[in-house]
């Protein structure tokens, strides 16, 4: 391009240059990554043991958590949001569907004073330690799909009953309670426990007329949760994730049997290391 020069001077102007600095190591792009320390393992070497995990599994669209609890029953130490974000950069978490919640009308009192207030002393039943009775699912690999059902003191946190069933009837759902009165109680038969209180969910097992008059012969009384508000029963549903990330993520059962006898040693287990 011919430069001009000036008509009042006769000197051509300088030309305005921009100045670009060259692309070196300290402003070249970089791609994006998770601040913070990196752990014990990178998320490559993470997602290596990941990938081991989902291929010894006999099922296949398992989710983060139950990979997160096989990792740490392992030694490879991660939290659980890494797990899920490496899991999900690798397209490898399961299907997932959102769940909306109402707000809930819960104050978060759920855990009483005293252990064993009530379960030890039936003539002074008070009602202010009620155990919290609940039900989860797992899968076998020969049986298929068992129920597993649980009875929670609700001040120490201590399994008093456990079941394992291929049925989710009323009848199973009443033997941790069984278990629980012939432990504490010394059997089973009508008032054996007055004044007990039982919390449950508003599941169709347990808001059932069998299960109702059962647990009403027993002298125990009906705590219902409110509807859709699993915080209500918080001491049992604290229970079953323990019992998840314990036993039932990290190990496979191969018969519901199998299944059973190893809820009952957890559940002795359990209460021998003093659960809190």
């Amino acid at each position: 391009m011919a430069r001009r020069a000036s008509a009042a001077s006769g000197a051509c102007p300088a030309r305005p240059c921009t100045a670009i600095a060259p692309v070196g190591a300290a402003n070249a792009p970089r791609p994006p990554r998770r601040r913070g320390p990196q752990g014990a393992c990178s998320d490559a070497a993470l997602l290596v043991h990941i990938r081991a995990v989902i291929d010894a599994s006999p099922f296949s669209g398992e989710g983060y958590r139950k990979v997160w609890a096989r990792l740490r029953a392992q030694g490879v130490r991660a939290a659980p949001r890494r797990v899920r974000r490496v899991m999900k950069a690798a397209n490898l978490p399961a299907p997932q569907r959102p769940v909306q919640r109402d707000a809930h009308p819960h104050d978060g009192t759920i855990v009483t004073d005293r252990v064993d207030e009530v379960w030890d002393d039936p003539a002074g039943a008070t009602g202010s330690s009620p155990p919290a009775n609940d039900m989860t699912q797992t899968v076998t690999t020969r049986e298929g799909r068992a129920y597993v059902f649980i009875a929670v003191d609700h001040c120490s946190g201590a399994f008093i009953g456990t079941h394992a069933s291929s049925s989710a009837s009323r009848g199973r759902a009443l033997k941790p309670i069984r278990q629980g009165l012939t432990r504490h109680f010394g059997g089973v038969g009508p008032d054996t426990a007055v004044g007990l209180i039982l919390r449950h969910d508003h599941g169709s097992t347990y808001m059932s007329d069998d299960f109702q008059n059962e647990i009403r012969c027993f002298g125990i009384i009906s705590s219902p949760a409110f509807v859709r508000q699993p915080e209500g029963n918080g001491v049992a549903e604290r229970a079953i994730r323990t019992l998840k990330e314990q036993l039932l993520w990290v190990r496979h059962f191969a018969t519901v049997e199998q299944l059973r006898q190893e809820l009952a040693a957890f559940a002795v287990q359990y209460r021998g290391a003093g659960a809190a």
